[in-house]
């Protein structure tokens, strides 16, 4: 393989890229592995599963979370092709990612489980890559199993994508069989690369990644022109100037070469250590006699939910931030600034595009750094007009304004629901429960249907996803996009002990979800925060208005265990004096919430678990 590193520029013509959309679980990352066996890119000894997935936490749960780039070389009767495969991820949370892949291709491979069919997600990747006039081949992965029905749903994608239900291959990417057609079919009908290679060079980042030893290393797409080693380049939208050191291909492991032409994918490593200097989406040119028109870039993301993450230990703070600060280098979606709460102590107020992406790196944050953390409710942003018509964005719970508002605004999106028919009923109910409006209906085959409903993003993102998989014994699938905002009317219920109200624990609710909110929260606190020596009261409201109380009952020490027999005064004196010391002690004593107290009423159900294990 050494040879090929050491080669020139492959001419276009024999340059074929393209990316992989499926599911989770539809089995992408096993199909990337075998075509690396079956091109002999990674030798049978060195091989392991889930080859492409670089981190553990993608090994461990079996998803891909950062998209990868491979070169395969690929043989068609004598000659001899370059296949550029970008693996990305499947699940909603990481659309960003496969949005930037796509740019970086001309062909796309849709991979559908022969046992469950397309699901919301692939769809909704699906629309994406043929927005952008990519060639869709469609395959039908797990043929090998035996609850597969390949014919069945070969029809389904014929129909979605207007294609017959004999051009669907078929195959097994466990067993390999297939898997060769597939890489003929991807050179057959994926169209070449188009650019000019006497032009001045303009190439794409699609991604960048950090190295602690080589800083940023930087993933590009060759429009025009080409690049090569030792040139001085310039980012277009920056404006920032380098010396390449190392440009190479990356196949599977990077191989440094004499530099990239017309269509080619590959790195390039300038010895930067701050990644905001190779945005993505940005374009690299040369500094002489360089490009003026950039390429068009991507939409940044935005992020959908906002959550604030907390060093348990006050003084891990700053490595919170450093932790926060390369995170960001190998996520482009995550956003942060820092912020205060007064029962929590200094943390960082994150945005992120899912509950999902949340998990994800709050998890990457205490393998990676070491770190505890604490994580708040998440939340969405709310665009709140005050009655002298000023406007502000709301992002965290305390600092929703105190006079009167006179209108506020919440995040929408477009939900797409694809189930088995006999679920509709059950699907609606729960739609219509979370504020949801029915905008269609289709049946994608005679016993499944796609719903498309608008909903409040501020119902989706705490446990919509599993209410729907309990009601239709796991068989939907969801996906969403943002669809702007509506107004609504939306109160911020705050969380009292002993009067005070505390921050951690206040949120943003819907009029008529607030009153179980309120009951809810101050249940669970009342088991989780423990008996004080005074009788500590836990109270739920909407500005002065208390909406829900419970109690926690003193610890009453015996003060009359010292008495036996004798004058019942005597008794009743002690009891007194402890009586009037209580009181003093309420005014002045502060409650005591412990840690795990927060953890577990500001988690969802299974990191509160974590918590308690």
């Amino acid at each position: 393989m050494a040879s090929y590193a050491d080669k020139t520029f492959t001419p276009p013509e024999l340059i074929r890229n393209f990316c992989i959309i499926a599911h989770i679980d539809h089995g992408k990352s096993t199909l990337a592995d075998r075509m690396l066996q079956i091109t002999g890119v990674v030798e049978e000894r060195a091989m392991r599963a889930q080859y492409l997935d670089r981190m553990d936490i993608e090994r461990e749960r079996g998803i891909t979370i950062k998209a990868q780039n491979v070169r395969l070389p690929w043989k068609v009767g004598d000659v001899e092709h370059v296949l550029h495969m970008i693996d990305t991820p499947g699940h909603v949370d990481f659309t960003y990612e496969v949005s930037r892949a796509l740019e970086a291709c001309e062909g796309a491979i849709l991979l559908v489980d022969a046992a469950q069919g397309i699901e919301a997600q692939t769809l909704a990747n699906l629309y994406l890559a043929m927005e952008k006039d990519l060639t869709i081949i469609p395959v039908l992965n797990k043929i090998d199993l035996p609850a597969a029905d390949p014919d069945r749903y070969a029809k389904e994608i014929a129909h979605i994508i207007g294609c017959a239900p004999d051009d669907v291959l078929r195959v097994s990417a466990k067993t390999g069989v297939g898997v060769a057609e597939v890489l003929d079919e991807v050179v057959r009908v994926t169209p070449a690369p188009v650019g000019a290679s006497d032009a001045p060079a303009r190439a794409m980042i699609f991604d960048s990644v950090y190295d602690t030893y080589r800083g940023v290393i930087t993933y590009i797409r060759v429009v025009d022109g080409k690049i090569t080693p030792r040139e001085r380049i310039k980012m277009m939208s920056t404006g920032a100037t380098h010396e390449i050191l190392e440009i190479g291909i990356v196949s599977p492991e990077p191989k440094a070469t004499v530099g990239l032409g017309v269509g080619e994918v590959g790195y390039l490593i300038t010895g930067v250590k701050d990644v905001r200097q190779s945005k993505v989406g940005d374009t690299v040119t040369s500094l002489r006699k360089g490009a003026t028109e950039p390429l068009t870039g991507y939409r940044e993301p935005r992020p959908m939910v906002y959550s604030g993450l907390y060093p348990v230990d006050g003084s891990q703070y700053p490595e919170l931030r450093e932790a926060l600060d390369k995170l960001q280098l190998n996520d482009a979606a995550l956003t942060y600034e820092p912020e205060t709460s007064a029962a929590l102590g200094f943390g960082f107020r994150c945005g992120f595009l899912g509950l999902l992406h949340l998990e994800i790196t709050r998890d990457r944050l205490e393998r990676e750094a070491g770190l505890d953390l604490i994580s708040t409710a998440p939340n969405v942003v709310y665009r709140v007009v005050k009655d002298d018509g000023s406007e502000m964005t709301v992002t965290n719970p305390s600092d929703w304004p105190t006079g009167k508002v006179a209108q506020i605004y919440e995040p929408v999106v477009k939900t797409t629901i694809l189930a088995p028919s006999e679920f509709i009923g059950a699907i609606m109910e729960l739609c219509q429960s979370r504020r949801g409006q029915l905008g269609g209906m289709d049946y994608l085959s005679e016993t499944r249907v796609e719903l498309r409903y608008t909903m409040p993003l501020a119902e989706i993102i705490f446990d919509f996803f599993d209410a729907l998989k309990s009601r239709t014994r796991g068989y939907a699938s969801l996906d969403y996009e943002e669809a702007g905002e509506q107004e609504s009317e939306l109160v911020k219920v705050d969380i009292m002990l002993q009067g005070e109200p505390v921050d951690a624990f206040s949120a943003i609710r819907h009029k008529d979800d607030a009153y179980s909110y309120g009951t809810s929260m101050t249940t669970k606190l009342r088991e989780l925060i423990p008996r004080q020596q005074f009788e500590v009261p836990i109270q739920a409201a909407i500005g002065s208005r208390i909406i829900a109380r419970e109690n926690i009952r003193a610890i009453r020490k015996d003060v009359l265990a010292k008495c036996y027999g004798g004058d019942i005064t005597r008794k009743r004196k002690l009891l007194e004096k402890q009586k009037e010391g209580k009181k003093r002690m309420k005014t002045i004593g502060r409650v005591e919430v412990p840690q795990e107290a927060f953890v577990a009423a500001l988690s969802t159900d299974s990191t509160a678990d974590k918590a308690k294990k």
